[in-house]
C-alpha cells in the first residue's frame, strides 16, 4: 500500500551539513518513513541514498540497524503514550464507559496512522521485538487496568482478593484489537473506512459494555471456585 496522500515517498536529497540534532531527527523521521513502505528487509544502504547521506554518515548516528530499529521503537511508539490515559482509565468519578471512549478515541487518534500500524505489523513478520514489548505495555498499563475498573464497576471481587485472570485478558484484548482493526482494514488490506473513527469505537465500546457484566460474574465465579 502506497503512503496516504499528503506524504511523499522518500526521495533522494542532496546533502548539506546540519547541526546534529537536526540530523538525527531527519534520519529518524526518514527511517519511520522508509521501514513503513518497505518493512524491515529495507536496507541501510537504500535508506542513506534516499536520505541525501553517506551510509557511513548513517552508521555515526546509529551503529547497527538494531540501534536504529530500536530509536524508530522510542520515536514512533514510546513518545506517543500519555500518561494521563492511565488516569482517564482510573478516574472513578466518571461512568465506565465514559471513561473508555474517552481513552480509546484518544489512543486510536494518536496510533491509528499509516506509519505505526504498517511498522508494527513488519515488525511481527520479521520477528523483531516491537511488538512484545508495546503490547506487554498495553496489558500493563491499559487492560489490567481496565478490568480492575469493571470489576469495581459491577461489584465483583477486587483484584488484590482475587488476581485478574487469563480469561478476563482476553476479554480486554478482544475489545483492543476491535479498535486496532479498524486501522488494519485501512493502512494494511487498504479497504475503505469511515474516516471519523470515533462513532465506531462508541459503538464498540456500547456493545461490548451491554454483554460484559454476565460474563465477567461467570468468570469470577469459576476462578473463585479454582
Amino acid at each position: 500500500m502506497p503512503p496516504p496522500e499528503g506524504m511523499p515517498p522518500c526521495e533522494p536529497g542532496a546533502a548539506r551539513r546540519l547541526p546534529k540534532d537536526e540530523r538525527e531527527k531527519r534520519i529518524i523521521e526518514g527511517a519511520i518513513q522508509f521501514f513503513a513502505e518497505r518493512g524491515f528487509e529495507g536496507q541501510t544502504r537504500e535508506l542513506a541514498k534516499r536520505l541525501g547521506i553517506t551510509q557511513p554518515l548513517l552508521y555515526r548516528y546509529f551503529p547497527t540497524k538494531d540501534d536504529l530499529i530500536d530509536r524508530v521503537y522510542q520515536d514512533l511508539y514510546v513518545k506517543r503514550w500519555q500518561p494521563v490515559w492511565e488516569e482517564w482509565i482510573l478516574d472513578r468519578s466518571q461512568p465506565i464507559d465514559r471513561r473508555m471512549k474517552r481513552f480509546y478515541k484518544d489512543y486510536a487518534a494518536s496510533i491509528l496512522t499509516y506509519e505505526w500500524m504498517r511498522i508494527f505489523l513488519y515488525s511481527g513478520l520479521a520477528g523483531f521485538d516491537i511488538n512484545n514489548r508495546y503490547l506487554t505495555l498495553i496489558r500493563d498499563r491499559v487492560l489490567v487496568k481496565l478490568c480492575g475498573e469493571w470489576r469495581h464497576e459491577f461489584g465483583l471481587p477486587d483484584p488484590t482478593a482475587l488476581p485478574i485472570g487469563e480469561a478476563e485478558l482476553e476479554l480486554a484484548w478482544a475489545l483492543h484489537g476491535a479498535i486496532i482493526y479498524l486501522g488494519i482494514r485501512h493502512f494494511i488490506y487498504g479497504l475503505k473506512v469511515p474516516r471519523n473513527f470515533d462513532p465506531l469505537i462508541e459503538a464498540d465500546i456500547d456493545v461490548f459494555l451491554a454483554g460484559l457484566p454476565g460474563k465477567l460474574a461467570a468468570l469470577t465465579r469459576e476462578m473463585a471456585a479454582e
